[in-house]
């Protein structure tokens, strides 16, 4: 396997080689089973697909296809080679090791509905000359005649946050395999109990 799901449990200090201190986020990963192995013959691509968690309700057709358990994710990881794979296959966190470089993915906090200066990082208008009331807009957003509109992408007032977000070369600092947990240096994108996707970096195997 390239990967697994985690919940992010939260952020803490360790203390490394020569006693400096690093901010470490602490992944729970998995355990995760193997529901279902696809194969270029049948779907065309391979992939190993993976449940995680624990879900209280769940659609008949969705149980079928998790083999009759409640999961509360399921995701899939392509792999080139799925021989030695089988739906039932448990991995947990010792797939990872102290030094792995990791790619994690999760979903940033929502923010709701913001303004330019906080979603862009605008810097706002002039507080003299008797404006008062324009520090935070945002300003012209283009000309009149030409070209005549507002072009696409315009950095603008909207939603922010809550999207997939994923940082790469993360280094693991520390594991605990009969805790399942794995800890990574620095901060990773989203909130606690937040699911995650925790994948060695360098892409399919």
């Amino acid at each position: 396997m390239n990967g697994l799901l985690a919940k992010k449990l939260g952020m803490t200090q360790l203390f490394i080689e020569k006693g400096v201190a690093c901010a470490t986020t602490i992944l729970e990963v998995g355990p995760c089973v193997v529901t279902q192995v696809k194969s270029a013959e049948t779907d065309g691509y391979n992939a190993v697909q993976i449940g995680y968690g624990t879900a209280k309700h769940v659609t008949k057709a969705r149980l079928g296809q998790m083999q009759g358990q409640k999961y509360g994710f399921l995701r899939e990881f392509r792999l080139k080679d799925i021989s030695s794979y089988k739906v039932g296959d448990i991995f947990t966190s010792s797939l990872f090791t102290v030094g792995d470089k990791v790619d994690i993915i999760g979903t940033s906090k929502g923010r709701g509905f913001a303004g330019v200066v906080k979603r862009h990082g605008f810097a706002g208008g002039p507080k003299t000359h008797g404006q008062s009331d324009r520090w935070r807009a945002p300003g012209s957003i283009g000309s009149s005649a030409t070209p005549g509109r507002v072009l696409k992408g315009t950095k603008m007032a909207g939603h922010m946050g809550d999207e997939q977000v994923t940082t790469k070369n993360i280094t693991i600092v520390a594991t605990d395999n009969e805790r399942n947990l794995v800890m990574v240096k620095g901060s990773v994108p989203g909130a606690k109990n937040g699911l995650i996707v925790i994948k060695k970096a360098g892409g399919v195997e």
